[in-house]
C-alpha cells in the first residue's frame, strides 16, 4: 500500500491559453544543390533503444520501492516526551521576507509586513504530533485518530508503515512545522483556538493510554 504524502500544500494555478487562428501555405521552389538522406537516427528511435538498455527492474522493483518508501527519512527533531500535560497559544503571524510585487509596478506588500493567517482563514482539522517509534504514542494516537478531522504527524519513524498501521495517511511532523507552531513535547494536539493556534501536551498513563480528551 503506498500513500501519497500531501501535508499541507495550496497551490495556485494560472493558465492562459491564447488560440490563434493561422493559415499556412506550402510552395515548392525547385531543388538547388546536392541533397542527401539524413544520417543521424531519428531522436525517438535512439531514446527507445537507450531505454531498452536500462534494468528497469532494478529501478522499480516493488520490493525495492518499499524498502525506499519504509526507510524514507526528512529532516527531523527528535523531541522527548510529555511528562505532564500542559496547554500553551502561539501566534503563528508571519513576517514577510521580501516585497510582494502587485504586478503593475507597484508594491502590494512592503517586506516586514506582518500578518496572522488565523485572521483570513479557520483552521477546521486537528493535528496530532506523536513519536512514530514509541508504542505508547502509537497506541495513542490509533484510538484518537478515529476523528476524520484529525491530521497525524511523526517526529521519528516510517510514514509508510505507520500509515499501513493506521490505515490512513501519516505525514512528517518536519523542522519547519516544529518551529512554527513551537513544538516542544509530544504527543500533543494542535487546534486553532480563535487567533491562535493550541498546543496541548498530553502525558501518556502506562496503564490507560486511552484516557484523553478531544
Amino acid at each position: 500500500m503506498i500513500w501519497i504524502k500531501n501535508y499541507s500544500v495550496f497551490t495556485t494555478i494560472l493558465i492562459n491559453l491564447l488560440f490563434v487562428p493561422a493559415s499556412y501555405a506550402v510552395v515548392t521552389i525547385g531543388t538547388f544543390g546536392a541533397t542527401w538522406q539524413i544520417a543521424e537516427q531519428d531522436n525517438l528511435i535512439e531514446i527507445k533503444k537507450r531505454a531498452a538498455q536500462v534494468n528497469w527492474d532494478k529501478y522499480f522493483n516493488p520490493d525495492n520501492i518499499e524498502s525506499m518508501l519504509s526507510n524514507y527519512r526528512p529532516d527531523l527533531i527528535k523531541l522527548p516526551r510529555a511528562k505532564k500535560n500542559q496547554t500553551y497559544l502561539v501566534d503563528i503571524s508571519y513576517t514577510l521576507k521580501m516585497d510582494i510585487p502587485d504586478g503593475k509596478g507597484g508594491i502590494l506588500y512592503p517586506k516586514g509586513y506582518t500578518f496572522n493567517p488565523l485572521d483570513y482563514s479557520v483552521f477546521t482539522k486537528t493535528l496530532i504530533v506523536f513519536d512514530g517509534t514509541d508504542p505508547e504514542q502509537i497506541e495513542w494516537a490509533e484510538k484518537y485518530i478515529k476523528s476524520i478531522y484529525v491530521i497525524p504527524l511523526i517526529t521519528d519513524g516510517s510514514f509508510y508503515d505507520l500509515s499501513a498501521k493506521l490505515q490512513r495517511p501519516v505525514f512528517y511532523a518536519t523542522v519547519d512545522i516544529i518551529q512554527r507552531f513551537q513544538i516542544k513535547k509530544v504527543p500533543c494536539i494542535i487546534k486553532q483556538n480563535g487567533k491562535y493556534m493550541e498546543i496541548r501536551q498530553i502525558e501518556i498513563q502506562k496503564t490507560a493510554v486511552h484516557r484523553f480528551t478531544h
